[in-house]
């Protein structure tokens, strides 16, 4: 059969040649969560997956964060938990920089067994919002920000993780040290993996900075003209920084929010959309005067984040992320070179003219959270939506359109999602259904719960 994806099997044995010393590959599917799912197989199997893809079951891609299956997805008894085809993605066959014995990797995208892409596949529902814009004559372009923590598995008194030690001298900090460079020397035989990794796969890795909380860190990659393979990238990389920093016996931490009195980790998309000729449809025609389109996207964004917001901030850490002052954008809100708000434009060159889109937190699926994007994007660009005045100094202070105001906790998100007609429509009706219920599962697998703090609360209180 040929591949739905198109990879080759030609792709795969050029890279056997190039590399005679790999003998396993991690070949990964992404779920609803955003977390790697699939196996380990040996290299004379690889052949094979491009040939004949490889099965795996449906219920893949309806687990929970724990990785337990959720029934009320439909994708586990109603289709008897039987398998579909996996196939790779093409340009994601890499090598893992510094396994031994040495290993590569793949990403897999899910198909029925005709070919017909199946509908609860991530990937798959970033795809059809592409395609949708590719029929209007246009490209999404864009790139992630990627914000983690590194942390020591010793805790502190009050039980939470602590900085990790500076790899170079053991220096321990429990200062911010924002924009330290003399910080990031301490952690440089890790960058340098990460970077390494990184260039071996093919991964634009930049700018590193040690950001706003002790053991918090930033690093960008270049923008892409196709905004999945940028969806790809930031999959990807997380890997990277993951397994590079175990090697180094630190925790890499993906979590919005692991540190109660310090900044969460935003995963911010910037996007912007070019027409047939390459040419940028947000940039000014005229200086000083907006393009339209811009406005409109904005306009889109704004009017469609509220009941987006499950998409953005998944998880029940995530809303721990959204206090005001601590660069978490906490209402609709949209500015020009304003890191308060949650639309950003930035400066700069005209002809590079995008989006900043800041609500999302590390913690989510950038594949969705890139076709929500593009979805309320493409709302606003056909509905001309007028996004209304731009928000200068502090965006904390501004409350937005309070009759769209964004959902205060989780719980709400959850039933803003789940009612949704816009999100139905950006994620398709099954990845809508499916991600609507892996989240209600969870959100009742926390609510069951019995935390330290209730001990801590009422133990001897009530």
């Amino acid at each position: 059969m040929i591949s739905p994806t198109g990879s080759t099997p030609d792709e795969a044995r050029a890279f056997l040649d190039a590399h005679p010393h790999i003998e396993a590959f991690d070949i990964v599917l992404t779920d609803a969560n955003g977390v790697g799912r699939g196996k380990i197989i040996r290299r004379h199997e690889l052949i094979g997956l491009y040939e004949r893809g490889r099965g795996l079951p449906t219920s893949i891609l309806g687990l929970d964060i724990a990785g337990e299956d959720v029934h009320e997805t439909g994708l586990v008894w109603k289709t008897g938990d039987g398998d579909l085809a996996a196939w790779p993605v093409p340009g994601t066959l890499v090598p893992l920089h510094g396994t031994a014995p040495a290993r590569g990797q793949v990403l897999l995208s899910l198909h029925q067994l005709d070919g017909r892409p199946m509908p609860c596949d991530p990937r798959h529902t970033l795809s059809r919002q592409v395609q949708a814009f590719s029929a209007r004559g246009l490209r999404p372009a864009g790139a992630f920000e990627l914000e983690f923590f590194l942390l020591t598995d010793k805790r502190g008194d009050n039980g939470e993780f602590r900085p990790a030690r500076a790899l170079a001298d053991g220096r321990a900090s429990s200062f911010t040290d924002v924009y330290s460079v003399d910080h990031l020397h301490g952690m440089e035989p890790l960058v340098t993996d990460i970077y390494a990794a990184a260039e071996a796969q093919g991964i634009p890795a930049e700018t590193i900075i040690s950001e706003y909380a002790p053991g918090q860190y930033e690093l960008t990659l270049r923008y892409r003209d196709d905004i999945s393979r940028a969806a790809d990238d930031l999959i990807m990389i997380k890997r990277i920084v993951r397994m590079q920093a175990r090697r180094h016996g630190l925790n890499a931490c993906f979590m919005a929010k692991p540190m109660r009195t310090h900044a969460g980790s935003g995963m911010h998309l910037h996007v912007s959309m070019k027409d047939s000729a390459g040419h940028n449809v947000f940039a000014e025609e005229r200086e000083g005067t907006w393009n339209p389109a811009l406005l409109h996207a904005i306009g889109g964004l704004r009017q469609t984040m509220a009941e987006s917001m499950l998409v953005f901030a998944p998880h029940a850490n995530s809303w721990r992320r959204f206090v005001e002052q601590s660069y978490a954008p906490v209402a609709s809100s949209w500015g020009s070179n304003n890191r308060s708000v949650a639309l950003r434009v930035p400066a700069g060159d005209a002809t590079n003219r995008r989006i900043e889109h800041r609500p999302a937190g590390v913690d989510a699926n950038p594949y969705l959270v890139a076709a929500t994007v593009l979805a309320g994007i493409a709302a606003g660009m056909e509905g001309e939506i007028d996004p209304g005045p731009a928000t200068t100094g502090n965006g904390y202070e501004a409350t937005g359109d309070k009759s769209n105001a964004m959902p205060p906790d989780w719980r709400s998100a959850i039933e803003r999602a789940t009612n949704s007609v816009f999100l139905k429509d950006a994620l398709g009706k099954d990845m809508h259904r499916v991600f609507c219920a892996i989240k209600q599962a969870e959100y009742l697998r926390v609510a069951r719960t019995i935390s330290h703090l209730d001990y801590e609360l009422y133990l001897h209180s009530v």
